[in-house]
């Protein structure tokens, strides 16, 4: 069963609590960068692992210490709350404080 995409204000507010994140696309978009190739596989390893548990796979590109990540939920045919909620996950693994 699709998801329902999110739009207008729902979508002001979960871009309000997702720093960095912009959306490019119809797609959430960020840029994130890290100090090498290192932090950056790392990054992406922690982001895997949540993504397969929730079955819900970015499109991504990683060189060197940039990887740069895409989020939509294909079957709703926009954002919706998982992309959301993995948006968030990233977050954290990219800094976490």
């Amino acid at each position: 069963m699709a998801l329902p995409v999110l739009e207008g204000e729902e979508l002001a507010r979960a871009l309000a609590d997702l720093p960095g994140w912009d959306v490019v696309d119809g797609k959430l978009h960020r840029e994130f960068r890290f100090a090498d190739f290192n932090e950056a596989f790392g990054f992406m390893s922690r982001a895997a692992l949540v993504a397969e548990q929730m079955n819900h796979h970015p499109e991504w590109f990683n060189v060197y210490a940039m990887v740069r990540v895409d989020l939509t939920t294909h079957d709703s045919g926009g954002i919706t709350r998982n992309d959301v909620d993995l948006a968030t996950a990233m977050n954290r693994f990219a800094d976490p404080r």
